[in-house]
């Protein structure tokens, strides 16, 4: 299912980096995020709730562009 506010997102497992492209073109580096939590936001119904109530209230971040 399209959402309204992930483009889309890129894990590296090596570095535990995920990397979320904003439908607004905004690109966000969240750091330490398991394997198993980019699993659970992959298959989120909803992709914005699960980045607001479990990914940014958890994870360091930096906006990189």
């Amino acid at each position: 299912m399209p959402s309204s506010v992930v483009n889309h997102y890129i894990y590296f497992p090596e570095t535990e980096v995920l990397r979320i492209i904003y439908q607004s073109g905004a690109v966000y580096d969240y750091f330490k995020v398991s394997p198993d939590v980019v699993e659970k936001f992959g298959k989120a119904r909803s992709k914005g709730t699960f980045l607001n109530k479990v990914i940014k209230p958890k994870f360091k971040y930096l906006r990189i562009s």
